[in-house]
């Protein structure tokens, strides 16, 4: 990520200034799940060719004067629990692989308007029902200052692609602790 852009508020004010592109902070992140998710396992569905597609056009947008504000252009990864029109939603589950989102989640329709661009799918705990991320169908994600630790669960595919640099916010939720317990760890 560029050295001048570490949250999402300073990302969001160099992509309205242009100073930098959607584009290239896209590649940043691509480039990073690329060197490390096989250690971290924090991405089931990395959508490298449609996020490729979203920042061209958030670009494009950006460049005619058409800013849809702060999450426009800002690379963003969804726990595999929120459905995403075209992608598979599996919940972490040997049961669900293989289905394929009709439409889009109400919260992935907010951020498609906001211009958010769609890394990929994060890893969970299986149906979002565990705390340490360990039950999955693709395996467990990993911690990025310690790959022998556990992220926390269930969101803990999506805190640790943040925490690593993979994208610049991920959705998550939280029924007994899933988005909290990641946080804490």
């Amino acid at each position: 990520m560029p050295a001048d852009t570490q949250t999402i508020a300073e990302l969001s004010r160099a992509l309205k200034a242009r100073q930098t592109t959607a584009e290239s902070v896209l590649d940043e992140c691509l480039h990073r799940i690329a060197e490390r998710n096989s250690m971290l396992n924090a991405f089931v569905t990395v959508l490298e060719e449609d996020a490729r597609e979203q920042a061209r056009i958030a670009d494009r947008e950006i460049a005619a004067g058409h800013y849809r504000g702060p999450l426009h252009g800002v690379p963003i990864s969804l726990k595999d629990l929120f459905d995403l029109r075209g992608v598979s939603t599996s919940a972490a589950s040997r049961v669900r692989l293989g289905h394929i989102a009709d439409g889009d989640a109400a919260a992935v329709t907010a951020l498609r308007n906001a211009g958010a661009v769609f890394v990929g799918k994060t890893n969970l705990h299986e149906f979002a029902l565990g705390t340490t991320n360990e039950d999955s169908a693709f395996g467990p994600a990993r911690h990025p200052l310690d790959p022998n630790r556990s992220p926390g669960g269930s969101s803990g595919g999506s805190a640790a692609a943040v925490a690593d640099a993979m994208c610049f916010a991920s959705m998550g939720s939280d029924t007994g602790g899933s988005i909290r317990i990641p946080a804490a760890a």
